[in-house]
């Protein structure tokens, strides 16, 4: 595949977007569910999905799935894996960085090992 062609850039930003709506979906949710009360009932935790952050995760990872599911239809698993494991490492700094979580050595390398396992 010519890496100038449409399709080569329609498969770059689709997995731009695959990465960023997970990593971003996720971040939301977490967000959001940190503001509420313990959660101790089924009727609680439908009303969780409709608060504002946990209904944008939400929304976010639907498109995740669709956009993924649409990315293995024309790219390769190979290819795939490798690139959207980056979520994982986008995840992370924006726990680190916007929800003040602290991330030990230990789990760097955990991140940074399964983002290395994919690629190998």
């Amino acid at each position: 595949m010519d890496s100038g062609s449409p399709r080569h850039l329609k498969t770059w930003l689709f997995a731009a977007f695959v990465v960023l709506s997970n990593s971003l979906g996720n971040f939301f949710i977490a967000r959001g569910m940190r503001a509420l009360p313990e959660l101790n009932s089924p009727w609680s935790l439908l009303q969780a999905i409709f608060t504002p952050f946990v209904a944008v995760g939400i929304v976010l990872l639907i498109s995740w799935l669709l956009s993924r599911m649409m990315l293995l239809s024309w790219a390769d698993l190979s290819y795939m894996l490798p690139v959207t494991s980056l979520g994982y490492v986008l995840s992370a700094l924006l726990g680190k960085f916007f929800l003040n979580e602290q991330i030990s050595l230990a789990r760097w390398g955990g991140t940074f090992l399964i983002v290395g396992g994919t690629i190998l």
